[in-house]
């Protein structure tokens, strides 16, 4: 006989993911102290560092985060590596094929770890599920309705 279970009752759901603009608020503070520290150590003149910093801060932002704030979270940490992490410092500039690439690198990082969460995530919900569900092997088995 099928006996239904309701799953939130026999093993925990998957984590719910952080609310969009709390992911955006810490992005925004993440950014603003990485460029500032940046600056202070390296100065303005090597943003590749400032990249490669704001790329991890996305990537670990994404691991807690909905797919849908990606594209602000690299929005966000492109705005203060253009700003801020290039000279002149504060002027907003366009610069065709590396703020794109810039762009592109941010918003990868950003979808790559959501994906990287939400597989990490429903792995562990699966593991869970079927390990609840494994039927013991020796001893007299109960035919009996339950119910």
């Amino acid at each position: 006989m099928i006996r239904w279970v309701s799953l939130s009752a026999e093993a925990r759901p998957v984590p719910r993911p952080v609310a969009t603009p709390l992911v955006w608020a810490t992005a925004f503070g993440g950014a603003l102290i990485l460029v500032a520290v940046h600056n202070l150590l390296m100065g303005p003149d090597r943003p590749g560092f400032a990249l490669a910093s704001l790329s991890l801060l996305a990537a670990l932002l994404g691991l807690c985060a909905r797919l849908s704030a990606a594209p602000g979270t690299a929005l966000l940490c492109w705005l203060f590596l253009n700003g801020f992490a290039i000279p002149p410092a504060g002027t907003l500039t366009w610069a065709g094929s590396r703020d794109t690439v810039w762009l592109a690198c941010l918003l990868t990082a950003s979808v790559v770890g959501t994906i990287l969460a939400r597989i990490v995530h429903a792995r562990a919900a699966y593991r869970r599920v079927t390990a609840g569900t494994a039927q013991p092997t020796a001893g007299p088995v109960d035919r009996r309705d339950p119910f």
